[in-house]
């Protein structure tokens, strides 16, 4: 039998999900970061290569993903993003469950996954309850441009192949909309907590 909660956090590039998976860690979560295991599967040799077909062989430099190149490629169309999904999503699992275990052997009863991916990859099926961040299009564009140094254009195109705030409401048992302050952000994730 189970002996945690996870909640699976998620929501489109640019809404704030950092700052709500920080809020969660302090309140006693222990946090899974999607991101973080998609970075650690790129030590895994098998991983690289497989992008290179798919991708390109140019995007290797010295033997590891161009990250810049391979998500100037990978963010191009929706195909595209599905295709580098199929090739990563397996060893992200992969790590994601074992990663899952250690922390339940360890004694960790309040587990958030934050995972951009949470539906596409399958895993919102593990989830207790899962969580969206949203915010106006505007705002996250100027946050994704500022974050990763990306022109209008290439960030218009990376929000582009991504699912609506509204696909992620509908989804998730619970909404946190980021467009204000930190305070009220705050305060709607203590919200949330104490429903959980």
């Amino acid at each position: 039998m189970k002996s945690y909660k996870l909640i699976g956090l998620t929501g489109a590039t640019g809404a704030g999900k950092s700052e709500v998976a920080a809020l969660f860690e302090q309140s006693g979560f222990a946090v899974v970061s999607a991101d973080l295991l998609a970075r650690e599967i790129m030590k895994n040799p098998l991983v690289p290569e497989l992008l290179a077909r798919c991708f390109g062989a140019d995007i290797l430099k010295n033997g590891e993903p161009d990250r810049s190149l391979l998500a100037e490629r990978a963010f191009s169309s929706r195909e595209n993003t599905a295709l580098l999904n199929s090739v990563t999503h397996p060893f992200i699992t992969e790590l994601f469950l074992r990663e899952l275990r250690r922390l339940s052997d360890a004694g960790q009863r309040k587990i958030l996954f934050d995972a951009p991916q949470l539906f596409e990859s399958g895993l919102d099926v593990l989830c207790d309850l899962t969580v969206a961040v949203t915010a106006p299009r505007d705002e996250r564009l100027r946050r994704i441009r500022e974050r990763d140094g990306l022109s209008g254009q290439d960030a218009l195109r990376r929000i582009g192949v991504q699912f609506t705030d509204g696909f992620f409401a509908e989804k998730c048992d619970f909404v946190i909309e980021n467009s204000s302050t930190l305070t009220a952000l705050a305060a709607r994730v203590g919200e949330i907590i104490l429903r959980i």
